[in-house]
């Protein structure tokens, strides 16, 4: 669907940061239609718990969508417990090869606290080079500025949070009331 049928839902900045021992996930709650904010307080980071192994999963993109692929995750790892990158390497078959799953816009940071990955639609599982990921339309302003904190900082959660406040400052899709969740190796 094109911008002129239909002007898009933007927005979202999510990043995950691995450090100390802990990996942090955290969002912002802005959703826009267009150039109108229509919400500022969504949750786009979730805790989610099958089988007793606690996951971490932050979207981006359209929520009915990443809903969507969070309870598809959630069957994954109910089948494979305590295989994160084997339930997301099987999530993003599905995504690839499944008629109505390729027609789903988002993506997905997931983390167990050990593992840290993005998932695409286009098939792709990512591990991130400098344990941080980021998603979304202020994706690459959090990450550049998480990079930057990275040596500087030791805490996760203040890399996390001050990433998410440079990214806010600069993408007009992105604001700075944030979910975060933490999740230990």
């Amino acid at each position: 669907m094109s911008d002129q049928e239909f002007p898009g839902w933007h927005g979202t900045t999510i990043i995950g940061v691995r450090k100390g021992g802990r990996v942090v996930v955290a969002g912002d709650g802005q959703v826009s239609l267009g150039q109108t904010v229509i919400k500022g307080t969504a949750r786009k980071v979730r805790r989610l718990a099958p089988g007793g192994h606690e996951v971490v999963c932050g979207f981006a993109g359209s929520t009915a969508d990443a809903f969507t692929l969070l309870e598809r995750l959630e069957g994954k790892l109910e089948k494979s417990p305590g295989q994160l990158q084997r339930a997301c390497v099987d999530l993003a078959k599905d995504w690839r090869t499944d008629k109505y799953l390729q027609k789903l816009e988002a993506m997905l940071i997931v983390t167990d606290g050990r593992e840290l990955y993005v998932i695409t639609g286009a098939g792709d599982v990512l591990e991130p080079e400098h344990d941080i990921a980021a998603i979304g339309s202020g994706g690459n302003f959090a990450l550049a500025a998480a990079r930057g904190l990275y040596d500087y900082e030791e805490d996760a959660e203040k890399i996390a949070r001050r990433a998410m406040a440079i990214a806010s400052d600069i993408c007009v899709y992105t604001n700075g009331k944030l979910t975060v969740e933490t999740i230990s190796a």
